[in-house]
């Protein structure tokens, strides 16, 4: 009987040595004339075990990691490809703590397929929310999205469902969607994992959203950093083709729908809906004002769907197990699952999915471990870098829409990144200015002009010239940016700098010139 061995294409695990192991395994079973294949597979979201080596037994899968190239000989003597005890064993995959104690639905098979396989896709449950999504009109799939609470992954949190509704009732013979993969929020990668580790979601997810519209035609529009993305989203795209799930008759059904991908250059502020668009449709990538909204006027002045790619992604799972199913995890006005990505100075960096409602402390000590360093938890960044500073003060704020909200922060695309007491938050406050000025589309003047004050009104500070006047004009600057800028850019950009204002002070009182020359 072959035994299937796991070696993940992760770029994660690409930058930790995946295919150095990968050939190192292959060459080891060539060598022994043994009867194995290798699987790429994506990652399962535990980046510090990553290579992450599985092996198919009769007990399950059992995991081996970190595996770097000069282990491969020594997992063989100690008989992995039997479950074989090593030190690197970690026992059964599915009963490592991390993943155990997640619930997966949007990254359900993220890590356990092969991305590139239908077969495999159909085996763990895929295309059944687009089979039942066939049978049903486009009203009813829109009001079993609205039904299930399901709101943008992406940052703003606004309704999916009423979303796709305004683009379903707006006139116009093109519609169009329009996924959002230009994830480019520092301690991201949730989009990334799902394109590499389970592209066919998120097809599945588009053709639903198409027939829930009227769309006919989807782009993917990504970002030129993610090479392995880009291939492997095409690669399942030619596949889904192929086999009749996308083009002229979806399914068999006589129901159109087809979708490519598109490559942007990486400006941050193409994440932002409008500018993605006007980057789709070859034009610099700037803001546009709204009205009107893309819904009614998007991409080709179309109404368009645009969407983040989790928001798609978890669309399947809802049409599969039904409305109920979904909006019973969560809490409040925050329902279903939301994939948690943790990173920074963290000792267990990685993804993890859970219904909303987990503290931020249970977040960065229980499931993070704390910092890699071993030194205390200064400050967490949730929400990418136009996030705000959580002080552990507020670490018993529930991962929720509304409760971040209300403390003057924002989840965002749910990166959480952990810094420990060696931060200096004036140099953070600092860089965040600094990172709008440099992302900053130019239109208008808040962000324009407002950034590149705040830099300098930073630096000010830092060299202690008059601290007092120059808080109050950082704080000044940040209210001007926060209500003027068209988009949040600028308009966001005010979390970071207030919040470390506000939680770190102490920060903002540095040592004046003359008693630092002394």
């Amino acid at each position: 009987m072959t035994v299937t061995i796991f070696v993940p294409r992760d770029a994660a695990a690409l930058a930790l040595g995946a295919d150095k192991v990968a050939a190192a395994i292959g060459s080891e079973i060539l060598r022994r004339g043994l009867d194995a294949r290798i699987v790429r597979n994506g990652s399962r979201g535990m980046f510090w075990l990553e290579p992450l080596v599985e092996v198919r037994t009769e007990q399950g899968r059992i995991a081996y990691g970190p595996v770097k190239p000069s282990d491969v000989a020594g997992l063989f003597e100690a008989g992995f490809l039997t479950g074989g005890e090593h030190r690197l064993c970690l026992g059964l995959t599915k009963e490592i703590p991390f993943l155990r104690q997640q619930t997966r639905l949007t990254f359900a098979r993220c890590g356990v397929t092969d991305p590139l396989s239908l077969e495999d896709y159909r085996k763990y449950q895929g295309l059944k929310g687009l089979e039942r999504a066939l049978a049903m009109s486009s009203p009813e799939i829109v009001q079993v999205v609205i039904d299930s609470g399901l709101r943008g992954r992406g940052g703003a949190g606004f309704p999916t469902g009423i979303k796709w509704k305004t683009v379903a009732e707006a006139p116009g013979p093109q519609k169009y969607i329009v996924c959002n993969a230009d994830e480019g929020d520092s301690g991201t990668f949730a989009d990334r994992m799902i394109m590499e580790g389970d592209p066919f979601v998120l097809i599945e997810g588009m053709i639903i959203a198409g027939l829930a519209a009227g769309a006919t035609k989807g782009y993917i529009y990504t970002r030129s950093e993610y090479p392995h993305a880009i291939q492997t989203m095409n690669a399942a795209i030619d596949a889904a083709r192929e086999a009749g799930i996308l083009g002229a008759s979806v399914m068999g059904s006589g129901r159109v729908f087809d979708m490519e991908v598109r490559v942007g250059a990486g400006a941050y502020v193409c994440g932002e809906e409008t500018s993605l668009l006007n980057s789709l449709e070859g034009k610099r990538g700037i803001v546009r004002a709204k009205p009107p909204l893309p819904a009614l006027k998007g991409f080709l002045g179309c109404p368009t769907v645009v969407n983040n790619v989790i928001s798609l992604a978890s669309v399947p799972i809802i049409l599969d197990r039904g409305p109920e199913f979904y909006r019973d995890f969560g809490m409040g006005r925050s329902r279903g699952t939301i994939p948690i990505q943790i990173a920074g100075n963290v000792k267990h960096g990685g993804l993890f999915e859970t219904a909303f409602g987990l503290t931020l402390g249970q977040i960065v000590d229980e499931i993070g471990g704390g910092t890699a360093t071993g030194r205390p938890v200064k400050a967490v960044q949730v929400g990418g870098p136009l996030g705000a500073y959580f002080p552990r003060s507020l670490f018993d704020t529930p991962f929720d829409y509304e409760a971040f909200a209300a403390k003057d922060g924002l989840i965002g695309h749910a990166g959480v990144v952990v810094f420990d007491d060696t931060a200096d938050m004036l140099k953070q406050a600092r860089f965040a200015m600094e990172f709008c000025a440099i992302e900053s589309c130019g239109k208008c003047t808040p962000c324009r002009i407002g950034s590149t004050r705040g830099v300098e009104t930073a630096d000010k500070i830092a060299l202690g010239i008059d601290p007092e006047s120059n808080r109050a004009l950082l704080a000044d600057l940040c209210n001007t940016m926060k209500f003027g800028s068209l988009c949040a850019l600028g308009g966001f950009t005010p979390y970071p700098v207030m919040s470390a204002m506000t939680h770190f002070p102490e920060d903002f009182a540095p040592t004046p010139l003359v008693e630092a020359a002394e």
